[in-house]
């Protein structure tokens, strides 16, 4: 009997699965599936409107993903092992028995998930950072709005009578393992790096009101959650005995298809956000900017410090869409990106900031905004494309710049995720912006691959992470040299990239932009 095992990845607005041969690590099926409901925007699904900055999900979206992934690649399988990476934080309310809030109130906006990117908790992220506390160390002393604790505050403000109802607050990925096991098995990566807590004092005791009677102690990434239930088994044809481990933040589940299990490693995982993360064996206090740190949430034995830049796939989609010069979104990419190549750097004259989303480093706060600057009667559309390219590159370079200056030697450059392997010219300008040679592995689905890694490290299947990438990771990979003449433009660049960044000024004026009241619009009179 032939043995399998799976690894899911959900994203921003779909999923995708994949189904290896245990004995060979050939990946011989995957499938995807999208969200019904996708990103809740705008309104919930009744046509209640939301507010602005709300990005809400429907969880029963996730089970039917899950369950349509499962039985396509996996029914009459003898399935060993299954791991599940998910985007975070994007917390949900649930009974004491797992059901969403949703579900039982489909007219509460505060009962959905609310996706990684909804910015509407900053308000309560900037109170939470000013009264402060211990707990903020590891975290530069400030959060996000983007992280669990702002995102229950903002409930617990905004709708008492919703956190009454709430008995659990559980992280998506979390919940649906739950879901698949019918244990409540939390996973230490997403506690951790959303949610600040800290295996010796716990989660954060004061932040908010009720919050850790909602939660649950952790466990450490590579630890079972327990075996597919007997339901699932039945509603996925899926056979045998099948170990679920614990859930992985998605960019960080990655690390070990990717060969991203040694200290030294510096790793740009780069989707619709990115994420960038620094393994080490040996502890250093967090550099000042970094976004937080945590042992054994990403890596057994390791201390992954994170990074990440809200919008990245993001920003150059919504160019692409808004200034559309094919008939279809992959053509329109095509074409910028070719004519991109066309343009020396420096030659715009323009340079952008890449807050699309909000800014993490240095600023943690969701509120703030994209700047263009440069802007004439002669700039041409390809050239603010790759202006927007190379704000994403500079970015990732004041991240990488960091850690350097925190006395991190950095031994191996890695990017991966789907843009890293669909867009040669964004790792090219990245390598370029670095000054350093960056690796990209060959490996399709390596998210969904590196949650297949997790899975077979709970199941005993594999000793430990480095014997999992050895069995089941990248063989291949592709390498991106910088070209010396190229960097030495973007230092320039890259002077001014900072010295915007760190203006007090130019973060205050985006912040009352984000504060001004507009009343809805009656349209013109002709």
């Amino acid at each position: 009997m032939t043995d399998y095992i799976i690894g899911l990845d959900f994203g921003s607005s779909s999923a995708r699965g994949v189904l290896i041969e245990a004995a060979t690590g050939h990946e011989l099926a995957s499938h995807s599936h999208d969200y019904q409901h996708d990103i809740l925007s705008s309104s919930l699904p009744n046509g209640l409107l939301l507010g602005k900055g709300w990005a809400l999900q429907v969880a029963t979206d996730y089970l039917d993903a899950a369950q349509i992934i499962l039985s396509t690649i996996g029914r009459g399988r003898n399935v060993l092992a299954l791991g599940l990476g998910f985007t975070a934080s994007s917390p949900m309310p649930t009974t004491l028995e797992g059901t969403p809030l949703s579900t039982l109130y489909p007219d509460d906006p505060h009962a959905y998930v609310k996706l990684w990117k909804h910015g509407a908790a900053q308000p309560q992220a900037d109170r939470i950072n000013k009264v402060g506390g211990a707990y903020l160390d590891r975290f530069g002393g400030k959060l996000s709005g983007e992280w669990l604790l702002a995102k229950a505050l903002q409930i617990v403000e905004e709708s008492p009578d919703s956190w009454n109802r709430t008995e659990r607050f559980i992280e998506a990925g979390d919940w649906l393992v739950w879901q698949l096991t019918g244990n409540e098995v939390r996973s230490l990566g997403f506690a951790a790096y959303k949610a600040q807590y800290d295996p010796e004092s716990g989660y954060p005791k004061d932040s908010v009101p009720g919050l850790e009677s909602r939660l649950n102690k952790p466990h450490a990434i590579g630890s079972k959650a327990g075996d597919l239930s007997a339901d699932w088994q039945a509603r996925t044809g899926i056979e045998g005995t099948c170990s679920v481990a614990v859930a992985v933040i998605d960019s960080h589940v990655v690390l070990p298809a990717i060969g991203a299990v040694e200290d030294g490693c510096f790793v740009g995982a780069l989707g619709t956000s990115a994420v960038s993360m620094m393994l080490t064996r040996e502890y250093r206090p967090l550099p000042k900017g970094i976004e937080g740190m945590a042992l054994d949430g990403s890596i057994r034995g390791l201390w992954c410090y994170e990074a990440g830049q809200a919008s990245f796939g993001d920003t150059l989609s919504w160019f692409v869409q808004m200034f559309a010069h094919r008939d279809n979104l992959d053509n329109s990419f095509d074409y910028f990106n070719e004519a991109a190549t066309h343009i020396a750097p420096g030659q715009s004259r323009l340079l952008a900031l890449d807050w699309w989303n909000g800014n993490r480093v240095p600023h943690a706060n969701s509120s703030l905004s994209g700047l263009l600057l440069g802007l004439t009667n002669h700039t041409e559309p390809v050239e603010i494309y790759r202006a927007l390219v190379e704000s994403l590159c500079l970015g990732m370079r004041q991240v990488f710049n960091l850690y350097e200056t925190g006395g991190f030697s950095i031994n191996r450059v890695v990017m991966t995720s789907g843009l890293a392997m669909r867009n040669p010219l964004v790792v090219q300008i990245m390598a370029d912006v670095l000054g350093r040679d960056i690796e990209v592995p060959d490996m399709p689905n390596p998210t969904a691959r590196g949650a297949a890694i997790h899975g077979a490290v709970a199941a005993g299947l594999v000793k430990d992470f480095a014997e999992g990438s050895a069995r089941f990771g990248a063989r291949t990979t592709q390498t991106y040299h910088p070209d010396m003449s190229a960097f030495a433009v973007y230092s320039r660049l890259f002077k001014q990239y900072e010295a915007l960044s760190n203006n007090p000024d130019v973060a205050a004026a985006m912040k009352v932009l984000s504060e001004i009241q507009v009343d809805e619009p009656k349209g013109f009179k002709t």
